[in-house]
């Protein structure tokens, strides 16, 4: 294993890559925040994965990729949509045959379309530092658009959520709402997927608000905490993963993982005293 000087890390060359991931370090937390509130963080892998399967078949029908995995998972989002006030367990069931469905899809593919292996491990293994700067702009787009969608449909969420009779009462549609958020989850998921893969997308997206509900009394907080979260390990991984010359993907996802292992630790120790 070869390592990165330390001075490789200021190259203005990772400077693009750099700025890519962190508009989703920061854009998915949030989102994820309100997944967890809903308890879907198993739609959130579905739709990773679907946006991974979407980008391998535009590859092989010739459309452009981020829009097949954007328009493969805005279709799951829709989907989903018709599981609406179904039973958990079938809604579990539902989202684990469209993941399990899609990575078949996925793995197919690479194996059987020679232009599609390197995408494929690009996809899995989240290869953040050969992005290009279509990825740059698609995630400050969506960063933007995503950031100003969560803020309008905020409160929505919130009242459907914790008041769903006043909120009908009201005239406001938890359907409508629910859907248009999910839509927004599934371009950027898309989009995170084409640039940091599809494990680390999902990890941005639950370990963070993982973190922050168990130490958070109050939901701004918790949203403040899990973009923090979320961008620190980012800087963590970019720097080491670049550093020790490893894929960003793993490096990211084991410090995700480690930051909420020892937010456990940490709250059940404080939980006995």
């Amino acid at each position: 294993m070869s390592t990165m000087p330390p001075d490789a890390i200021l190259d203005p060359l990772f400077l693009q890559p750099f700025v890519t991931g962190l508009a989703f370090a920061v854009l998915l937390p949030l989102l994820g925040a309100y997944l967890r509130l809903r308890d879907e963080w198993l739609a959130a892998l579905a739709f990773a994965q679907t946006a991974a399967a979407g980008a391998l078949l535009a590859l092989l029908a010739g459309w452009p990729l981020q829009a097949g995995g954007v328009l493969a998972a805005a279709a799951a989002a829709t989907l989903k949509s018709a599981f609406e006030g179904a039973a958990r367990g079938v809604q579990g069931a539902a989202y684990a045959m469209l993941l399990v469905g899609s990575w078949g899809v996925g793995v197919l593919l690479v194996a059987n379309l020679p232009l599609a292996e390197r995408l494929g491990h690009a996809l899995f293994d989240g290869q953040l530092y050969f992005t290009e700067r279509s990825h740059l702009v698609a995630a400050l787009v969506c960063a933007v658009v995503g950031g100003a969608a969560l803020r309008r449909l905020s409160r929505p969420l919130l009242q459907a959520h914790f008041f769903p009779d006043f909120f009908r009462a009201a005239g406001g549609s938890a359907r409508r709402v629910h859907l248009a958020f999910d839509l927004v989850v599934a371009a950027a998921l898309a989009l995170a997927t084409m640039s940091i893969g599809v494990m680390s997308a999902f990890a941005l997206i639950f370990l963070p608000p993982l973190v922050a509900w168990a130490w958070s009394a109050s939901w701004r907080r918790a949203l403040a905490l899990a973009v923090a979260v979320g961008v620190a390990a980012y800087l963590a991984a970019f720097v080491g993963a670049l550093w020790l010359d490893q894929p960003f993907g793993p490096v990211l996802a084991l410090l995700l993982v480690g930051f909420g292992a020892l937010s456990g630790l940490v709250r059940r120790l404080h939980g006995g005293r």
